[in-house]
């Protein structure tokens, strides 16, 4: 007898079903002996295969030879009556009235199957309270929602007793691949819906349509595919106006939103509702420090805006970088780590960063500074990954500069990785002898970018993860966000270099970041040889960076990365130097059109608050600076007879510096004295200044 069409859906649909090993298992296992719950209450977000395995524990209880009554929430009125009906029509009884008690009774060694609960949502209250309870005690309730059970289920003792949640995830990576090789997508293809679909059961579906066998798997997630627009339909029947939409999009943008950063990004003061609102929601999870959502339902609502509202995506990304600098300048130690963190993540879209960083799996982990036992360690796993006499190295670095080692451990406590800094400046020439890294960072230095008074500049020596070394890990993803940190940390940082085993592996995410390919700084160590990357931060300064970053963060992400090539680029004057452009700016400081060749004009101090191009404002920045270092000098009373000298010398110039110091009251000599005085002072202020910029 040929099959029905119900049959040949059945049979198509089991062996589609892939996965859900144990959540099988765990209901076979109550069929198997005594309830040891009543209610099974299975939830996820929309499409995460919920439907598919109450299919899937309908076909085991009739292998039971237990009869199954299914019921689907979507097509019932949530009213007692219409749920009698319906359940009724599904034990092929002729709907009439009848007493729940009778109607429950029938039910004994039954399984009931509940689809698309959250949709009874009214009848909440009525089912937990008056009709389950009624059921006999060798009846099995399944229940399929999106959200988990609601409190009062919870807060009820019994309740608490008899109901199991079970909250259903993605398939797992293996799971995911068997999907997908019976689905005869190639292997090929198979890892670009991997990254995009994170095991989602409904995204791997629709992606395995679009991307039959031969097909191009490349996903480009700045034109979405209609995948994307099937999965965003999917996700936003949750959403009921554009402001909850628009929140929607500014939670997917960021790691983890918080009620603050919600009502920054969506510049509207009181969000508590909708902070609510999204804590609901059933793709979005609550954590320690704040909400985030599913892992696809961020791609799809970042990859839709993207395509459809490429300002509002700047926009966002612009308010989320506002608040967390302002709130980096406040905090310190493992807040700022938090936040430097977050500000990381708004960069994931970017292939040469993404690839390059594993964004939710450090949580485990933890930083700290070195302790006396760690030596060993961090030797050993040095000796491992990069030879005895790299170990050596790392020894000697270990006991000149401990203070700037960081480790990192796992809950146990055991060492799964480090990095270590060298501070060149502070390193003696015994030191950069014995280190070829060292020694050829510092040439290169004297050469190239050499230091001024009170400048850093710091080598990140040795990183590593104990198993991986220097591959993208939890562990190498935590030393970049620490290594940021302290950098910021460090008084007067003028240059930051980096070795790696593996140079060629790292130039996209280094020319993302701003970092150039160092060769001359490249070194040997046993045979083996490393390459450098840096960073002058005189050249281009912090602010600027960040500018430049910010930039790219929004760029697409197939978009090559070119180095930054100012116009121009700043001058980094030695000391002297700066001190003398100083008088000269005192000299032509009432005569602007000589002051444009002043080498002060491309100083970093000029250069941050005027565009390089835009002379006429460069003149008047530096003026500003120096006018105000000057009025400066009136705090004190020691130094205010020096800004008198200065002010009607310069700023209100006399017709002579004879007529000057006598309408200063003042002997030639004496005025002249405070005349020079009053110039170096100004010159130290300025310097320290920009030295400060720099830094």
């Amino acid at each position: 007898m040929p099959l029905s069409l119900v049959e040949r859906l059945n049979t198509v649909r089991r062996h589609r079903f892939i996965g859900r090993k144990l959540e099988c298992d765990l209901f076979k296992s109550v069929l198997d002996r005594e309830h040891p719950f009543s209610v099974l209450y299975i939830h996820g977000p929309s499409g995460i295969g919920k439907t598919s395995l109450l299919r899937e524990l309908a076909q085991i209880g009739k292998s039971a030879q237990t009869p199954v009554i299914s019921i689907n929430g979507h097509k019932i009125e949530a009213s007692p009556e219409s749920f009698l009906n319906r359940l009724q029509l599904a034990m092929n009884l002729t709907p009439a009235p009848i007493s729940v008690q009778t109607l429950a009774d029938k039910l004994n060694h039954h399984i009931l199957l509940i689809d698309s609960y959250d949709r009874l949502a009214a009848l909440d209250d009525w089912l937990r309270d008056v009709f389950l309870p009624q059921l006999p005690e060798h009846t099995l309730i399944v229940l399929a929602g999106r959200r988990p059970p609601a409190f009062a289920w919870r807060a009820d003792p019994g309740w608490q007793a008899l109901l199991h949640p079970l909250p259903l995830g993605n398939l797992s990576q293996e799971e995911s691949q068997l999907y997908l090789a019976q689905r005869q997508v190639s292997e090929a293809q198979r890892q670009a819906i991997l990254n995009f679909s994170h095991g989602h059961p409904l995204a791997l579906s629709l992606m395995a349509d679009r991307y039959p066998q031969g097909k191009d798997a490349s996903i480009q997630l700045e034109a979405p595919p209609d995948v994307v627009k099937i999965l965003l339909e999917n996700y936003l029947q949750e959403v009921s106006s554009p402001v909850h939409r628009m929140a929607l999009e500014a939670c997917a943008l960021v790691r983890l939103m918080t009620e603050a950063l919600l009502a920054e990004m969506l510049d509207i003061p009181d969000v508590h509702e909708l902070f609510e609102w999204l804590r609901g929601l059933s793709f979005i999870e609550s954590g320690q420090m704040g909400v985030f959502p599913h892992d696809l339902a961020r791609e799809v609502f970042t990859a839709d805006l993207r395509w459809r509202n490429p300002d509002r995506y700047a926009q966002l990304h612009q308010r989320a970088r506002d608040y967390y600098s302002a709130h980096l300048e406040q905090t310190q130690g493992y807040e700022q780590h938090q936040i430097l963190f977050d500000q990381m993540f708004l960069h994931r879209n970017n292939s040469a960063v993404g690839s390059g960083f594993m964004w939710q799996t450090q949580s485990y982990l933890t930083t700290d500074k070195l302790r006396e036992g760690d030596r060993p360690a961090l030797i050993e796993m040095t000796a491992k990954h990069e030879g005895e006499a790299s170990a050596r190295l790392a020894a000697y670095w270990l006991a000149r500069q401990p203070h700037n080692v960081w480790v990192f451990r796992d809950r146990e406590q055991s060492v799964t990785g480090f990095f270590m800094m060298v501070a060149l400046h502070q390193a003696s020439p015994k030191d950069l002898s014995i280190d070829p890294a060292a020694y050829a960072a510092w040439r290169h230095l004297q050469k190239h970018a050499p230091l001024r008074s009170q400048e850093a500049a710091i080598l990140v020596r040795f990183w590593m993860a104990r198993n991986t070394y220097q591959s993208v890990s939890p562990t190498q993803s935590l030393i970049v966000v620490n290594a940021l940190q302290q950098h910021r940390n460090t008084p007067g940082i003028a240059f930051t270099l980096i070795s790696c085993a593996d140079p060629d592996s790292w130039s996209a995410s280094f020319a993302y970041a701003d970092f150039e390919r160092i060769p001359n700084a490249d070194f040997e160590v046993g045979e083996r040889r490393y390459g450098v990357y840096g960073h002058d931060w005189r050249v281009v300064s912090p602010i600027v960076w960040q500018e430049l970053l910010a930039k790219r963060e929004i760029a697409p992400s197939t978009q090559a990365i070119a180095p930054f090539q100012p116009t121009k680029p700043p001058l980094v004057l030695s000391q002297p130097e700066f001190m003398q452009a100083v008088r000269d700016v005192f000299r032509h400081y009432t005569c602007p059109d000589t002051l444009y060749t002043n080498p002060l004009m491309r100083s970093r101090l000029v250069a941050d608050q005027a565009a390089m191009g835009d002379s006429e404002k460069r003149v008047t920045v530096l003026q500003g600076w120096v006018r105000e270092a000057t009025e400066s000098l009136q705090a004190s009373p020691r130094d205010e007879k020096l800004y008198r000298a200065l002010y009607r010398t310069y700023l209100n110039p006399a017709p002579t510096q004879e007529r000057a110091a006598e309408s200063l009251d003042l002997p030639f000599s004496t005025y002249r004295r405070h005349l020079k005085t009053g110039v170096t002072r100004v010159a130290n202020i300025l310097w320290q200044r920009e030295i400060r910029y720099c830094s």
